[in-house]
């Protein structure tokens, strides 16, 4: 399972980006899709995550500005970022908690990191 992230750039405060990941591979399922993010000089944190079912769970900092959403279809997760703020800026890693047919319990998956820029 391979997951592929796009959609970084820069911004100016009170802009809005979208991210994009969509998990490519065969023979697996996804429970929980999520982003997190890594600031300049800090520890990753959780952004926000989303259930196959559509349940959604985000940190304090973003609650409100950011949306979290996925196309099961598609194996895909998005990250609707407004009103962007300068703390903001950090690289942003998609994940995915997976099942891979055949095997049991589950395994973390991550993208490879899109860097967003937040200038005040």
């Amino acid at each position: 399972v391979q997951l592929q992230a796009s959609g970084g750039g820069l911004v100016q405060t009170g802009g809005s980006l979208r991210l994009s990941c969509a998990a490519n591979g065969n023979g697996f399922s996804i429970n929980v899709m999520g982003w997190h993010r890594q600031p300049p000089g800090k520890e990753r944190e959780l952004v926000a995550t989303v259930t196959s079912g559509g349940t959604t769970n985000y940190a304090d900092s973003v609650k409100g500005r950011f949306t979290i959403s996925r196309d099961n279809s598609k194996n895909t997760v998005y990250l609707q970022m407004n009103n962007l703020e300068h703390e903001d800026t950090a690289v942003y890693y998609c994940s995915a908690l997976v099942r891979i047919s055949g095997r049991v319990g589950l395994a973390d998956y991550w993208g490879q990191g899109t860097q967003v820029t937040v200038s005040s």
